[in-house]
């Protein structure tokens, strides 16, 4: 994707707020009068069709950007998208003439996120492809600094999206980790893959004890990005829940609704993956640290049962009431060997509970944590900004209450209500510094696409933590 030098597109857009403007001038008279008379009727756009051409005129309200009208200027820019490709056309053309940058951005943003499409699998995926390849910006207030800035930020969504589609049959925790490594050598940050005996002289019991159950081995996968002149003295680690497949284990679930998304079960583990991509292509000086427990949970083997002990890494002893309860026994073994990072502060991210969707629904991720107000408060504006919604829950000391178990220091599973927020008092067992867990079970996955979230993985968190980490890092 470039910047346009002559228009040879076939499809142009017009986002526009001024009569003055010399596009609005190199129009006919008969089509000013048009385009002002359906601006004063309150229409918001205008298309001006010949054959096998389309011209879009977008009126903009400079005067309101809040965070739900840039969502719909985003949901404007994948109507264009979807409007190119039922078309089969390979380029658009983008004119900003004297709108706000923001508005720009989002409408480029939501285009540019939409012309997603998984067709690996497909017999024919060259005929189900889809045909936009290229978008040409045309706005002297969106750099192109900016611009190449959100096109990778769209590619590590992108790539997110990609690893959650992917099936078990391909992606293993070994798979997962190659995955890991080539994203690091195509962006620029490093990566180191633990393999089960390097776990195994790291006592992590929670992941070594998920994977009793799987015939494919695990692995522990640490990528760092530490540009020279980072911002932050201390790291900011990130830890995602690498769980490819889920069957429940033993405390087996069942497929319908349930069983049969579990594919992205790993999606906190891949909205890492794409977080780490994104600073390390775009070169923020911010040193990062992410963090990837990997493994599949099945019920074969020698699997765990219910009322099994498991023993993390900090030697914390854990009675396993529930098998399917076993995101939270792979991230406590991250999170403790987070603590020998000297971390500023970690943000997990996790598919963890189903009582997180039904708490919030599909709107917003549930998130918690013992981080300072202003990181959460950071956060939550962050995800209004990119329109990845979170909602804060509180980790009062009661719900450790509903933790203790008759033979173990911690048993894995809470009280019948709130389930998210007893996973995540279960979580801060193992942290000792500034955190915050980001539940996002009911976002990472949608059954029908939503706008430019396509069917399937979302590649929900790479944009909230990105924003974040540029606000609160590097205060833009």
């Amino acid at each position: 994707m470039a910047k346009q030098k002559s228009n040879e597109s076939n499809i142009t857009v017009v986002l526009w707020n001024n009569e003055k403007s010399a596009v609005f001038k190199s129009l006919s008279k008969e089509i000013q009068q048009h385009l002002q008379e359906e601006r004063k009727n309150k229409r918001d756009s205008v298309v001006i069709q010949s054959p096998g051409k389309w011209e879009y005129f977008f009126f903009a309200d400079n005067g309101d950007l809040s965070p739900r009208t840039l969502e719909k200027w985003r949901s404007k820019g994948n109507d264009i998208q979807s409007l190119a490709n039922g078309n089969k056309q390979k380029s658009v053309l983008v004119k900003g003439e004297g709108v706000d940058e923001k508005i720009s951005y989002a409408f480029a943003e939501g285009m540019a996120l939409g012309n997603y499409k998984f067709t690996k699998y497909y017999t024919n995926a060259k005929e189900r492809a889809l045909s936009l390849e290229q978008m040409y910006i045309q706005d002297t207030h969106l750099s192109e600094a900016k611009q190449r800035e959100l096109f990778t930020l769209v590619n590590a969504t992108h790539l997110t999206r990609t690893l959650v589609n992917e099936p078990v049959s391909y992606l293993t925790a070994e798979k997962f980790s190659q995955e890991m490594v080539s994203a690091g050598k195509e962006a620029g940050f490093t990566v180191k893959v633990l393999r089960k005996k390097q776990i195994e002289s790291l006592k992590m019991g929670g992941l070594l004890g998920v994977n009793k159950g799987s015939i494919d081995p695990p692995t522990f996968t640490i990528m760092e990005y530490k540009p020279a002149k980072a911002k932050n003295k201390k790291p900011l680690v990130l830890i995602g829940k690498g769980v490819v497949f889920d069957t429940g284990g033993l405390s087996l679930k069942p497929t319908p609704g349930s069983m049969d998304e579990m594919k992205c079960d790993m999606a906190g583990a891949a909205a890492v993956v794409g977080v780490m991509y994104a600073v390390a292509a775009n070169k923020l000086p911010i040193h990062v640290i992410g963090l990837v427990p990997a493994t599949d949970n099945r019920p074969g083997m020698n699997a765990i049962v219910p009322q099994d002990v498991l023993t993390i890494s900090d030697g914390t002893t854990v009675e396993v009431m529930n098998t399917d309860a076993e995101g939270r026994l792979i991230l406590a073994d991250a999170l403790v060997y987070a603590q020998k990072l000297n971390p500023d502060l970690v943000i997990d991210l996790a598919t963890l509970t189903g009582a997180a969707i039904r708490a919030v629904g599909t709107y917003a991720s549930a998130v918690m944590g013992t981080a300072p107000e202003r990181v959460m408060r950071e956060i939550s504006q962050a995800g209004l900004e990119v329109w990845e919604r979170t909602q804060e829950f509180p980790l009062w000391s009661d719900y450790a209450e509903e933790l203790k178990s008759d033979v173990a220091d911690l048993k894995n599973l809470g009280g019948g209500n709130a389930g998210h927020i007893s996973a995540g008092k279960f979580l801060e067992h193992f942290t000792n510094y500034p955190w915050v867990h980001i539940d996002i079970a009911g976002t990472a996955w949608s059954n029908q696409s939503q706008g430019y979230r396509s069917k399937g993985g979302t590649g929900v968190g790479v944009r909230l933590l990105y924003q974040f980490l540029v606000k609160y890092y590097l205060g833009k």
